[in-house]
């Protein structure tokens, strides 16, 4: 591996946890010599990770304009939603017939975490919280074992809907979203792919509820 391959390689990982993290916010420019200073590495690496990025639908390449974060309208993300709420709670129950006792106790320990870095209080996270999210999701999906529809999961929301600015919750939209990650770890135990499924299709139904209203004044402040 050539040394630019690998400054390409490090630029988009960095890159990416920049967006999922909401440090680089959607809409916000992404001049190549500001991000190559920042990140300490030329331009050439920086234009191949914006590419492979923008290829992920991270990042929009505009002609004439550059490349900025990804921004999506309320009809956008109410689609994507739409497509996931078809996808994920089948995966889950999938994972649910799959999870082994090891399996589950790694999942119930990241709701328990989530729990606590979610609570109401000064000890509250948001943003460790979007990370823990990310891996118990990713589990699940990993746990199915159903390539194809992983796949199609991943072609339909993408990278940015993961980033889910926990932010933009109010305390009883959490609360439901944190209860759901220890029922659908219950339901799991219990061998219900049903419950599992049910559970998983109520918990993104909660978070289009918050996300999509939210996504005009996301961008109105980008």
């Amino acid at each position: 591996m050539t040394q630019s391959m690998t400054s390409a390689a490090r630029s988009v990982a960095t890159l990416r946890e920049m967006i999922l993290r909401g440090e680089l916010a959607p809409g916000s420019r992404l001049g190549e010599v500001e991000l190559a200073e920042r990140l300490g590495v030329s331009r050439t690496p920086i234009r191949e990770a914006l590419g492979r990025l923008a290829a992920e639908g991270l990042v929009e390449l505009v002609p004439n304009r550059g490349a900025r974060v990804a921004s999506w309208s309320a009809a956008e993300l109410a689609g994507i939603f739409d497509l996931r709420v078809l996808l994920e709670p089948r995966l889950t129950a999938f994972a649910a017939r799959n999870a082994t006792p090891a399996d589950l106790d790694e999942l119930d320990r990241l709701a328990t975490q989530m729990h606590e870095v979610g609570a109401p209080g000064p000890d509250q996270d948001l943003d460790a919280l979007v990370g823990l999210n990310r891996r118990f999701h990713d589990t699940l999906v990993a746990l199915a074992d159903q390539p194809a529809l992983a796949s199609a999961l991943a072609a339909a929301v993408r990278m940015p809907i993961v980033l889910r600015n926990f932010h933009a919750y109010g305390p009883a939209a959490l609360q439901r979203s944190l209860a759901h990650h220890s029922e659908i770890v219950a339901a799991c135990r219990a061998g219900d792919p049903t419950w599992a499924e049910a559970v998983m299709t109520a918990h993104i139904r909660n978070a289009r509820a918050v996300m999509v209203p939210a996504a005009p004044a996301a961008q109105e402040e980008s």
